[in-house]
């Protein structure tokens, strides 16, 4: 790499040393490696899709199979590698199975696995929250019949009770 100082001048500069494929690869973020235990639920969640772009990802697989190009198209801004590293941390993960449909060379449809359409309620609810950050944003789902905004509640099947506030009622996590 050259650099340029003065016109007509230039300083040779070295480049930055690459990495060696003996090296280790240190583990990132959003890598499914991880050295210790997560220390609870919203832990290991994080853990398994804990990024925006991988929420935005399984956000836009909700509505059915995708290719990667669809992809890119349904999550604006996201990087070719970017929207690649996500779809295999996501594989790995089991939230997203990718389906050939080409051998030569090898493309597939990326769909949610059970757990990735589970993850799909948690999303809405995230939404729902965001939105109220937004003015005019509309982000509740309506009742089909009616129309009627939907609302989120807490259940106990067994008690057959409706828990008003999780935060403040005491809650387990089984």
């Amino acid at each position: 790499m050259w650099k340029r100082t003065a016109p007509g001048q230039h300083v040779g500069v070295p480049s930055p040393p690459s990495r060696r494929a003996s090296q280790p690869v240190q583990p990132t973020a959003h890598s499914a490696l991880r050295e210790e235990p997560p220390a609870s639920a919203l832990d290991a969640a994080l853990a398994r899709v804990g990024d925006r772009w991988s929420l935005l990802v399984v956000d836009a697989l909700l509505d059915g199979p995708r290719r990667f190009g669809e992809l890119q198209e349904a999550v604006p801004g996201i990087a070719t590698n970017v929207l690649t590293q996500r779809l295999r941390h996501l594989e790995h993960a089991r939230v997203v199975l990718p389906r050939p449909y080409s051998q030569r060379p090898l493309r597939s449809a990326y769909e949610l696995t059970g757990a990735g359409r589970e993850l799909g309620g948690a999303l809405r609810l995230l939404a729902q929250w965001g939105s109220d950050a937004l003015p005019g944003a509309a982000s509740t789902p309506a009742h089909a019949a009616c129309g009627t905004p939907l609302e989120a509640r807490w259940w106990c099947p067994t008690c057959d009770q409706l828990v008003e506030h999780p935060n403040l009622d005491p809650v387990i996590w089984a």
